[in-house]
């Protein structure tokens, strides 16, 4: 059985370590450099960063908080936000990220994922998805819709249907973020996260929603995904990475303790 993995997830703007609620609201609440570091010697398996509002501002990602921060830690981190061209791609993994998470850019232009997946390596490819529950519709059958800008345009798009999508395109994992969920602590959207886990075969990692270890033994569990990713109640010290990691073991949880 593989190591279930616990991801924390830095949200990035005007090079400022932010958080909201909801994709609303944000305020600045450190460096990510400093913080990536952090975590790293805590022993988080990997680490996310988003630049939140790349997309929406139609601009390039920052590529020097990629190189610093991947001058401070020695674990697997992916990159996304601003993403619309595998020269993009290229970009992130050259100033030292592992893997690129795609996620306006792939819904507006789906070739991205194949093309990026043909020329790094489907290991390298992140399809991140957000998603919104909407009125069950005929395009919408499952009753959850991808959106995209920062949580900002919908797409009419179903989210089971993309992640099938996203699979056959080449990626090689999928970040579900349920914005209903994301920064409440109430827990993840667990019939979301289940739906797309089960109807996919590649790794998936939930987000959205964690406020206790137990929101992250349900993830993985009852949820199905292979990964959680984890925001508010680490960057607000509500709960470290060992407590959380201690707290999961302890529930017959497979975990990697230590790098």
């Amino acid at each position: 059985m593989l190591s279930k993995r616990i991801i924390p997830c830095l949200d990035v703007r005007n090079g400022k370590l932010t958080k909201g609620i909801k994709f609303k609201g944000n305020v600045d609440i450190g460096d990510p450099v400093e913080t990536a570091r952090k975590y790293y010697e805590d022993g988080a398996d990997e680490i996310v960063f988003y630049d939140i509002t790349a997309s929406h501002e139609a601009r390039g990602i920052f590529l020097d908080v990629v190189e610093k921060v991947a001058s401070q830690i020695f674990i697997p981190f992916s990159v996304g936000g601003g993403i619309n061209t595998v020269d993009d791609m290229r970009d992130v993994l050259l100033a030292g990220a592992e893997k690129v998470s795609v996620n306006s850019g792939a819904v507006k232009n789906p070739d991205i994922i194949s093309e990026g997946a043909a020329r790094f390596g489907a290991q390298c490819v992140v399809l991140g998805m957000d998603v919104k529950r909407v009125e069950v519709s005929e395009d919408i059958p499952s009753g959850f819709e991808v959106v995209i800008h920062g949580g900002r345009k919908y797409m009419g798009m179903d989210a089971i249907e993309w992640a099938k999508t996203g699979e056959a395109l080449g990626a090689g994992e999928i970040c579900l973020n349920s914005i209903d969920a994301d920064g409440v602590k109430n827990g993840y959207d667990l019939e979301l996260t289940r739906l797309v886990s089960e109807s996919v075969t590649i790794p998936v990692i939930a987000s959205g929603g964690a406020g206790s270890p137990q929101h992250m033994v349900d993830a993985v569990t009852e949820g199905r995904a292979t990964a959680a990713l984890i925001a508010s109640i680490v960057h607000y010290g509500e709960y470290t990475i060992p407590e959380i990691k201690k707290y999961m073991k302890d529930a017959g949880v497979q975990i990697r303790s230590v790098w």
